[in-house]
């Protein structure tokens, strides 16, 4: 890449427990640019595709994901991430001696980090990014507690640390990222990060999009339980599987659009003409939605708590309907969203990323 000295050089690196991490970081990296600054986007596989695909000018780095292994149900998953707990922290420890390298090498101002612990150092000025400030696990609130410690013992490494989200109510993530107890370093509420522009437009009546996402193999498990259920739909729909990069190529019924992935600015047509998008309840995808100001059918990954919950609070807040995947039946579900009583949060531009990106520029400068 081009180096000019009096730009801040800045690594920015997502997760790789699907595709939100990357899709959020798009505004970020926008962001950065806007404000003069050099970026390196790091990570590998969907992550690398997704990053490499909305800024192909830009440097990607090979890093290597968590690659967390996903359970058929909660206590499968409660198992399996407590066998890969081990492994976990040797990926953090290897991030961690990575980034040390890169920093050589590239000579980084900061390195800005969507939820890997383990992309911090002392020479240059770190950013830590989650929605998760308190991480439930539906086990014991005690637990909770515990985990919520663990958390801020990574994330106080980091200079500060940015939540995706409104400062006050209402809000997108309640207590997930709005918890009694904060790090004990400087938080700030960035507003809500979509790829999307907030822009209404008319809708196809009927038109559903729907939006498969996230760690398989709940991705697969989804797809089987939904796609015999489009048959008897004789509208449009539009389906994205979530599979940047595949070929692979599914048979159904004239009406049904089937896509692996769509680009940034086709994948924003098809949220803005649909009725309802159907999706999953992670956060990136809520962020996308709310901006967009759409109509939704959430159905949380089963056993995900973060999504369980994101689920459970958007429908009291009357944000999204939202349902439990075993109870998925089509023709009910859109029955009971079309009476469904959508108040969707007002979305100020309060500029947060803004003043966010231009306070870390001085903090660089003043290293």
């Amino acid at each position: 890449m081009n180096s000019d000295n009096s730009k801040p050089k800045i690594l920015i690196a997502p997760l790789d427990w699907g595709l939100g991490h990357a899709t959020r970081c798009i505004p970020i990296i926008h962001e950065l640019l806007r404000q003069n600054c050099q970026v390196l986007m790091a990570g590998e596989g969907k992550t690398a595709y997704i990053l490499k695909e909305a800024f192909p000018g830009l440097p990607l780095l090979h890093l290597k994901g968590y690659n967390i292994q996903y359970g058929k149900n909660k206590w499968e998953l409660i198992g399996k991430m407590l066998f890969q707990v081990p492994n976990i922290l040797a990926k953090i420890d290897d991030e961690n001696e990575w980034l040390q390298n890169v920093i050589e090498e590239y000579k980084l101002d900061a390195v800005i980090s969507d939820n890997r612990y383990g992309l911090y150092h002392e020479k240059i000025y770190s950013v830590f990014i989650t929605h998760q400030l308190f991480i439930q696990t539906s086990i014991a609130k005690a637990a909770d507690n515990l985990l919520q410690k663990l958390n801020y013992q990574f994330v106080e490494s980091y200079n500060e640390c940015w939540i995706p989200d409104l400062p006050l109510s209402p809000n997108l993530g309640g207590e997930l990222s709005h918890p009694v107890i904060l790090p004990g370093i400087p938080v700030k509420y960035i507003g809500p990060l979509s790829r999307f522009k907030n822009e209404n437009g008319a809708h196809y009546e009927n038109k559903l999009l729907i939006i498969l996402s996230g760690p398989e193999p709940q991705r697969t498990i989804f797809e089987n339980i939904i796609l015999p259920q489009l048959k008897d739909y004789t509208y449009q729909i539009v389906l994205v599987r979530g599979l940047p990069g595949e070929t692979e190529v599914i048979s159904l019924p004239e009406n049904i659009s089937v896509h692996n992935h769509l680009p940034t600015e086709e994948l924003e047509r098809q949220v803005k003409e649909a009725e309802f998008v159907i999706s999953r309840s992670g956060y990136s995808t809520i962020m996308d939605i709310v901006t967009m100001g759409k109509k939704s059918i959430l159905i949380p990954t089963h056993g995900q708590t973060e999504q369980e919950y994101l689920a459970s609070y958007l429908m009291k807040e009357n944000i999204a309907f939202c349902i439990p995947q075993e109870k998925f039946k089509l023709k009910n579900i859109l029955d009971l969203a079309k009476s469904f009583n959508y108040q969707m949060p007002i979305l100020k531009q309060e500029n947060y990323l803004e003043k966010a990106v231009a306070e870390m520029i001085v903090r660089i400068s003043m290293q």
